[in-house]
């Protein structure tokens, strides 16, 4: 086996020992010099030597400075608890536009008024509705029709057949929607369960090519032929259509 290679020695000399080394070293190459060229250059030679003691004297006289060891500890990192001072807020906040349509404000004031739901709880699941209606391209009033016979507007509701939330979600038919690191109980966050179940109507509606279909197949009522979920669905959108139009609604 061949050897490692050693790594070199550090060193243990501070600054004075060093001026030291020096010193010898430009001795011994002075005497090297006197004795190979003789008294011709001894007084050259005596001159260089003084000019070497000089410096070394100096060379004591400095103070030695410690050498500052830097020790890299890692910290963990730190949440600000406290709000950021005034003057880092902005001087004049934007004016916002209502997060709802005139439309979809006036279906909130109906929802409301017809199930019991306060204003604060119903609207943030009405906005949501509107963004994935649009995404979809399908009218939001209809997924307000479908969660009202689904869950009567019940974040929390669930079926014996496992369908959950708003929309009805059975999540063992959609885990391709809901994703595989959502937790169990993803479907019960009304937010998340009106987009979900906006793209399961989005699915029936490109698998079979129209709405009453697509509402069949939401419905799991593909095989009745009278279709009745889909004529209950879509009544009731006509009716809250009808009371968005009414400004008394």
């Amino acid at each position: 086996m061949t050897n490692a290679p050693q790594e070199p020695q550090s060193s243990k000399f501070d600054g004075v020992s060093i001026s030291r080394l020096a010193h010898a070293g430009l001795l011994s190459a002075g005497l090297a010099v006197g004795l190979l060229h003789g008294p011709a250059i001894a007084h050259e030679a005596k001159a260089d030597l003084a000019q070497v003691r000089a410096a070394t004297i100096h060379a004591r006289s400095l103070p030695i400075k410690p050498v500052a060891v830097v020790h890299r500890v890692k910290t963990p990192a730190v949440t600000a608890r406290f709000a950021l001072p005034p003057i880092f807020e902005a001087a004049v906040e934007p004016e916002h536009e209502p997060a709802l349509s005139a439309e979809m404000q006036r279906v909130r004031d109906w929802v409301t008024s017809s199930y019991r739901v306060s204003d604060d709880v119903i609207e943030p699941v009405l906005v949501q509705a509107e963004d994935s209606a649009r995404k979809a391209g399908v009218d939001p009033i209809l997924l307000v029709a479908m969660m009202a016979v689904e869950s009567s507007f019940n974040p929390r509701a669930q079926s014996r057949a496992g369908a959950q939330g708003l929309m009805q979600v059975i999540p063992r038919y959609h885990k391709d929607k809901i994703g595989k690191d959502a937790p169990k109980d993803a479907l019960f966050d009304p937010l998340f369960n009106v987009e979900v179940g906006t793209l399961v109507l989005v699915e029936g509606l490109r698998r079979f090519g129209s709405l009453q279909a697509a509402l069949q197949y939401y419905g799991g009522a593909r095989n009745d032929p009278a279709a009745r979920y889909s004529k209950k669905v879509l009544a009731l959108k006509q009716r809250i259509k009808a009371a968005a139009r009414s400004d008394d609604a």
